[in-house]
């Protein structure tokens, strides 16, 4: 059995997408960080950063913070959403990609534009830039391929399940997926699959999956 902490952000969305789609039994606690609960001494000793999600696998003894981290022990323990020999690589290079440049990004616009716009003129300007400018690289991705990852026109994987939830904030990103079509397909592929709908909704509801 594995313990769940997480809440309704993409970070956290990543995992509980993920966990929907092994079919597995989990327990989840949801963290509410608008409360400063990712701040408690209990969550502390799970995660050791205060952040979500964190897990704790009850079969391995494995205690685990950090969503990509998260993933790629998922995807090993089962055996499942990695793609296997020469697509390895490449699967976990685009995964880094998200984790080093979509989260952080994405979510400076998130902050600077959506939440305190008019504070910084510049820090609207750079972090919307750069955020246009990870679509584009996305967009040219998916030319001709379903999926990030994987030989042909790929493979679904976690490296989809890690941006996709990035990407369902698009309006927060004040971004018309009218401009990035692969993207927009790839987005709405990735919205149709029930495990997609069900794990967005962890750890409570908050609004239907959005749709472009």
């Amino acid at each position: 059995m594995i313990d769940l902490y997480t809440w309704t952000t993409p970070n956290g969305r990543k995992v509980s997408i993920m966990l929907e789609e092994l079919g597995i039994d989990y327990t989840v606690h949801a963290i509410d960080i608008s409360k400063g609960e990712q701040f408690a001494p209990e969550f502390l000793r799970v995660a050791p950063n205060n952040r979500i999600p964190a897990i704790v696998d009850h079969d391995t003894g494995v205690q685990m913070m950090e969503s990509g981290a998260i993933m790629l022990y998922l995807a090993e323990k089962f055996g499942r959403f990695l793609p296997k020999g020469g697509e390895r690589w490449p699967a976990i290079e685009w995964l880094m990609w998200q984790m080093g440049g979509v989260g952080p990004m994405f979510g400076q616009v998130h902050h600077f534009v959506r939440f305190n716009a008019g504070k910084s003129a510049y820090a609207e300007e750079r972090y919307s830039k750069e955020t246009r400018r990870l679509y584009g690289v996305l967009d040219k991705r998916l030319e001709g391929r379903d999926y990030i990852a994987g030989a042909g026109r790929g493979e679904y994987s976690i490296t989809d399940m890690a941006t996709w939830p990035w990407v369902s904030r698009y309006d927060w990103q004040e971004i018309d997926l009218q401009e990035f079509p692969n993207v927009r397909d790839w987005y709405v592929r990735i919205a149709e699959r029930p495990a997609v709908q069900r794990g967005y909704q962890i750890p409570k509801y908050v609004s239907d999956v959005p749709r472009p």
